[in-house]
C-alpha cells in the first residue's frame, strides 16, 4: 500500500498561483497512475487531473490549460502547479494513488481562492 503525503496549500489571491506536492513512500510507486481530485465545501470530491507510469496526462475541464501535473520517479512525488487560480477553485485538494484494485489517498492539503 502506497502511503501519502500532500503539501503546499494555502491562501492565495484569484490570478495567483500555487504548488501542491505529494510525497509517496512504497516499493512499487512508479507504477501507478497518480491523481489530484478536490472537495469543495458541500460538494462532492471531484476529479482534477492525473498522471499514469508512463507521464501521460488528462485533465478535468474546469481547469484544463491552468493546471500542470508532473511527477518525479526518483523522488516519488508528484506534484499538480495551479495558475491563474480562481475562487472556484477553492477546496481541499488530495492525492490519489491506484494500481489495478488498490487506491490510496492523502489526508489532503486546503487551498483556498480569496482576495
Amino acid at each position: 500500500q502506497v502511503q501519502l503525503v500532500e503539501s503546499g496549500g494555502g491562501l492565495v489571491q484569484p490570478g495567483g498561483s500555487l504548488r501542491l506536492s505529494c510525497t509517496a513512500s512504497g516499493s512499487i510507486f512508479n507504477l501507478y497512475t497518480l491523481g489530484w481530485y478536490r472537495q469543495a465545501p458541500g460538494k462532492q470530491r471531484e476529479y482534477v487531473a492525473a498522471i499514469t507510469s508512463s507521464s501521460g496526462t488528462d485533465y478535468a475541464d474546469a481547469v484544463k490549460g491552468r493546471f500542470t501535473i508532473s511527477r518525479d520517479k526518483v523522488k516519488t512525488e508528484v506534484y499538480l502547479q495551479m495558475n491563474s487560480l480562481k475562487p472556484e477553485d477553492t477546496a481541499v485538494y488530495y492525492c490519489n494513488a491506484k494500481l489495478g484494485a488498490r487506491s490510496s489517498w492523502g489526508q489532503g492539503t486546503q487551498v483556498t481562492v480569496s482576495s
